[in-house]
């Protein structure tokens, strides 16, 4: 008997310790939270369109797959092109819209929408629903109070495969299921554009105590009654509050520039490279009474795929990823080389051999209401007087420097090389001034568009001191890096 209890005793005392070294070591979490520790998560595929065109689409494809985590995770047949994520209607939870891609051959790309189920206290899919919009590099996914009830609508924008501008909106109908809280209240397709027309609301609107105003939709699209190409319709859908619908309520005819229909023709055939070797310039912004403001201008590079955008002395520059030609011009998107995030959507329209007009749409991941700056029409450099702003470019010369890089050549050609013990490299080079202060941009030949270097230029006699610097949307901004001194080397 008493060996019995000793032996009881010490079979205790194991499990004791045993139970202490599972508690310690945690081991017991792998048991407890076996199910929870299962993470889903959508898989997110490179999608390439069979076209040239959308081979550069997808260069910086990294910066445009951020945030395309969805709640739950979609089939294995569907690829996430863009998510919106907005708080309910209750405000309990979030609420999930996603645009994907799918292998239906006529209808390409849906949206669905995810909401919070309580009864089963998980996320699931409440309705999917075709879109307009099929070229997925061109695809943006916002939502905005267009009726002026705060009731926001879901806006998808893009282009289709007939190269036509597109947009699908739906709209939350108010005491619905989640399965039919949203309704397609508008879908437009055309060749020429599409624009929100926003009016500036109430001061009792901003404070919550009416509502505001609605919001028109026009889109422009070729006068089919007249032999001038560049004739358009401009066709105003406002909304129904009897239908529940967007509605055509008025038609304008615009009358296009007569230029010279040949030239015409070819610029706008559709032709890979003729529309962007016409836009390759220096174009200035031409205000609604004619008169042009050197200050503003936008310069296109199609060969090195930059477009730079200058105002109020800040220069901003987008690489420019991609291109699809429409009925009136291209549309482009682009990417800010500084704010991966900031994606600009520029439709150029043709208005003459020396003038175009943009609609330029912002995309920050948040949806910008107010009215871009950049909208509007532009003349070519050459028929203005712009030799004061031109000058803000300095000219290439022939000098050579010593550095802490080693020797510095700088051709004329507006190429440099660095020559560090043999090991050389090149590029090209352009000094210019923002803010009245001389920069020096070098732009190495290694195929990498963002591994550009900009400076600070301080001459001292004839020694000149590099202090590196990042030009964005705030300015000069100065990286704190320790200067380089080059010193001119007379040979």
């Amino acid at each position: 008997m008493k060996k019995s209890l000793i032996g009881f005793y010490i079979g205790i005392t194991v499990l004791s310790i045993l139970l202490i070294i599972f508690l310690a070591t945690g081991s017991w979490e792998r048991f407890y939270s076996a199910e929870e520790d299962e993470e889903a998560r959508t898989r997110v595929i490179t999608v390439r369109e069979s076209s040239a065109q959308s081979e550069t689409a997808y260069a910086q494809q990294a910066a445009w797959e951020e945030n395309l985590n969805t709640k739950i995770p979609l089939e294995d047949t569907e690829t996430v092109i863009a998510v919106l994520n907005k708080e309910s209607e209750e405000g309990f939870s979030e609420e999930q819209f996603v645009v994907y891609l799918t292998n239906n051959a006529q209808n390409p790309v849906f949206i669905t929408f995810l909401s919070y189920d309580e009864r089963t206290r998980g996320y699931r899919r409440m309705w999917n629903a075709p879109v307009a919009a099929t070229r997925v590099d061109t695809i943006t996914l916002f939502s905005q109070d267009l009726i002026g009830d705060r009731n926001n609508c879901i806006i998808i924008t893009g282009m289709n495969s007939a190269n036509e501008h597109t947009m699908t909106i739906f709209r939350r109908s108010p005491g619905q299921a989640a399965n039919a809280a949203y309704a397609k209240i508008a879908e437009l397709q055309i060749g020429g554009s599409i624009v929100i027309q926003e009016i500036t609301r109430s001061l009792a609107y901003q404070q919550g105590i009416t509502s505001g105003q609605s919001f028109n939709i026009a889109a422009y699209g070729h006068d089919t009654a007249s032999a001038n190409i560049l004739d358009q319709i401009e066709m105003i859908y406002s909304y129904s509050f009897s239908s529940g619908r967007y509605e055509q309520t008025r038609v304008s005819r615009i009358p296009g520039s007569q230029i010279e229909q040949r030239r015409l023709a070819e610029l706008l055939s559709g032709i890979p490279g003729v529309f962007e070797n016409f836009i390759y310039d220096l174009w200035y912004f031409v205000s609604p009474q004619g008169t042009i403001d050197t200050e503003h201008y936008i310069y296109f590079d199609p060969v090195n795929r930059e477009i730079i955008f200058y105002s109020d002395e800040v220069q901003q520059v987008f690489l420019w990823q991609a291109s699809t030609y429409t009925r009136y011009g291209l549309y482009i998107r682009s990417e800010n080389i500084s704010i991966n995030t900031l994606l600009r959507f520029i439709d150029i329209e043709l208005e003459s051999l020396d003038s175009i007009r943009l609609r330029v749409n912002e995309d920050v991941r948040l949806r910008i209401t107010a009215n871009t700056t950049w909208d509007g029409s532009y003349r070519r450099a050459g028929t203005a007087n712009v030799n004061d702003a031109i000058s803000r470019l300095l000219p290439a010369f022939d000098a050579h420097y010593d550095s802490s890089w080693g020797r510095i050549q700088f051709r004329s050609s507006g190429e440099y090389s660095i020559n560090s013990s043999g090991n050389i490299r090149s590029g090209r080079y352009v000094f210019y001034n923002i803010e009245n202060r001389e920069l020096l941009e070098l732009r190495p030949n290694d195929g990498d568009t963002k591994n550009r270097m900009v400076y600070i230029v301080e001459n001292v006699a004839e020694v000149m001191i590099l202090s590196r610097v990042r030009v964005g949307t705030n300015g000069i901004q100065d990286l704190l890096e320790p200067p380089v001194t080059l010193t001119p080397v007379h040979e």
